[in-house]
């Protein structure tokens, strides 16, 4: 069996690159950059005043003095003040020349015939200064950020309404199990809902991927693996179920009857050990498909979807942070295992000042759907480790910001 490490590695090195497309600014939320965005002009593109109030010279304050002009935002004014007066300025408008402090205009007096009296202030007080924002030619953002929402104004700042990003890959969801029936139908005895199928649409939606549930494929090898096959013009394919070693579990010869070449099975993990993933050769020595067997469990199948797919499908995007954050956190309580195999526990982390406290969910059966309510967290255990006393720290995969 290989590592988790090693695994993700293999993973990594035989994905794909997805192609460029461009979209409406609007749309582009969520989607991988594919270029650099560069600044082709300063941002503020001239000073201005960050307050409602009065220009000055700086080096004539305090004193009394004439209110020359208004300079209202958007409006500027190009002709220099006469020495010892001023300029009565709101917020944005752009700072008349030769004028280099604004003094607040709480901080004002205002006395007859059109005067104010002004305190001392320093030079730059509440200017904003050309470029103090985002300097010409300076990189915006980086090819391979996710574009999040506030960076939309960004973008809109220099004139950008066309966004170069990645293609989201097109998943193909392939669900395996004589027992298994769609959502719209009730379960009979022996049956079950394919519950995973839609956990997996969701997981693979929250990374930019866009997931086609193709089908519940019956426990035999020639239907499977006609599947399989109609199923490679998908940029990805992740089956679930199968991939164990069971008299019923037929995915390896269903990959291989379908051209996949399998590149690793078993990971030395717990829960998800039997995940598989695979690649059926492209034409002309082009990238393969890259097809993943996943666990039929539902949360064998969330864990290796976390720890293989979540990267995978984000490498294929290009984008630079492809794993989740992890942290330290202290264990409330203690856990045995056997030596060999990483454990992923869930639990539910909180803020305790500056430590984070993991709570581990009281059932990590992997057939567990309820293991994964309320939690925030994987808790890994190396592979080598037995034996966690409470209140140690461990490292913990983060589903969130805490």
């Amino acid at each position: 069996m290989q590592s988790v490490a090693d695994a993700l590695r293999a993973v990594l090195e035989r994905v794909p690159r997805t192609a460029v497309e461009t979209v409406e600014l609007g749309e582009s939320v969520g989607r991988v950059l594919a270029v650099d965005v560069v600044a082709t002009r300063p941002l503020p593109g001239f000073d201005n005043s960050a307050m409602d109030g009065y220009a000055a010279r700086s080096s004539e304050l305090p004193g009394t003095f004439p209110i020359a002009a208004v300079v209202p935002a958007g409006a500027p004014y190009v002709d220099p003040l006469p020495e010892q007066s001023v300029a009565r300025i709101f917020t944005g408008a752009p700072m008349p020349p030769d004028l280099d402090t604004v003094v607040i205009q709480e901080d004002a007096a205002i006395v007859e015939n059109n005067q104010v009296r002004l305190p001392s202030s320093p030079p730059g007080e509440n200017v904003r200064r050309t470029g103090e924002d985002i300097a010409a030619g300076e990189t915006v953002l980086a090819a391979g950020a996710r574009i999040r929402p506030w960076d939309l104004g960004v973008l809109a700042a220099f004139n950008v309404d066309k966004v170069p990003v990645a293609r989201p890959p097109r998943v193909a969801l392939i669900a395996t199990g004589d027992e298994l029936v769609d959502i719209t139908q009730t379960p009979g005895p022996g049956q079950l809902v394919d519950s995973s199928a839609h956990a997996l649409a969701g997981l693979v939606r929250e990374v930019g991927g866009i997931p086609h549930k193709v089908a519940i494929a019956r426990d035999d090898i020639s239907a499977l693996g006609s599947i399989i096959a109609s199923s490679l013009g998908y940029d990805v394919v992740i089956t679930t179920g199968g991939v164990s070693v069971g008299d019923r579990d037929h995915v390896r010869a269903a990959l291989a009857m379908s051209g996949v070449t399998l590149e690793l099975w078993k990971v030395a993990m717990k829960p998800g050990k039997p995940f598989s993933f695979g690649t059926r050769p492209g034409a002309g020595g082009r990238p393969g498909t890259p097809v993943f067997g996943l666990p039929g469990n539902p949360i064998s199948t969330v864990v290796a979807f976390e720890l293989f797919l979540r990267p995978a499908l984000l490498a294929m995007q290009g984008a630079t942070a492809i794993e989740r954050p992890r942290a330290p956190v202290q264990l409330v309580r203690g856990y045995r295992k056997q030596a060999g195999r990483a454990h992923y526990i869930r639990a539910r982390v909180v803020r305790n000042g500056e430590h984070l406290i993991a709570h581990p969910h009281p059932k990590q059966g992997s057939a567990m759907l309820s293991s994964l309510l309320g939690c925030n967290a994987l808790v890994e255990l190396p592979a080598p480790q037995t034996e966690v006393l409470p209140g140690a720290v461990v490292q913990a995969i983060l589903f969130e910001a805490i």
